[in-house]
């Protein structure tokens, strides 16, 4: 474990209820699919991986990848997990319901940025969580990366809380505030996913002590 780890970040949703957002189309003709087995060595290339191995462990766990291919070729990729997920970047368990979904580990290939690519596979990813009765989508970006954040805004999602986590050897301090705009349903579900069992909440402060 690092000394310390320091993370600003946001979490962005979907929620039952809410209109479907409009599609979001890529600069250039793309086809959404899922990822199967034939197309893994692909998927590792895509993502920079010296092998597929690390993707055969994620889909033996039950969590899926769906990719965003123009001329036969995968721009762009993105996970889903229904229920609860590891997030490495906060240390911590994400506490998702398991009808909940959350999209993770989003990219697209260099040749294909700047072309709408992640926009246009968020929309599709989230037309076809709905259409399989996911009633929230959550979503995460570092708030540095303005080129997801913007992704996200295309595709329709929501903001719900900003936070900065930090750590100091095993102490942990995380400062949680809600957006503007913010659903008071969906700001206490934000809570429920990010504190963890040794976390103590005190206003927008989660203090903790890692075992």
């Amino acid at each position: 474990m690092r000394p310390w780890t320091l993370e600003r970040g946001a979490l962005w949703a979907i929620d039952v209820g809410d209109p479907l957002p409009p599609p979001c189309q890529a600069r250039v003709q793309a086809e959404f699919a899922e990822v199967c087995g034939d197309d893994l060595e692909e998927l590792a290339g895509a993502m920079s991986l010296p092998t597929p191995e690390p993707i055969r462990q994620r889909l033996r766990g039950g969590r899926r990848c769906f990719s965003l291919r123009i001329a036969g070729e995968i721009a762009a990729y993105g996970w889903i997990t229904r229920g609860p997920e590891l997030v490495g970047e906060l240390e911590r368990e994400f506490h998702l319901h398991d009808d909940e979904a959350y999209i993770w580990d989003c990219g697209t290939v260099p040749a294909w940025r700047g072309r709408r690519c992640y926009s246009a596979l968020l929309s599709q990813l989230v037309r076809q969580l709905r259409s399989e009765g996911a009633p929230r989508i959550w979503i995460g970006a570092s708030r540095l990366n303005r080129a997801s954040i913007c992704g996200i805004i295309n595709a329709g999602f929501d903001p719900v809380i900003d936070l900065t986590y930090c750590r100091l050897a095993r102490l942990t301090l995380m400062r949680i505030s809600q957006a503007p705009t913010a659903r008071r349903p969906l700001v206490a579900a934000a809570y429920r996913i990010l504190l963890s069992a040794h976390e103590r909440r005190l206003g927008q402060l989660a203090l903790g002590y890692l075992p």
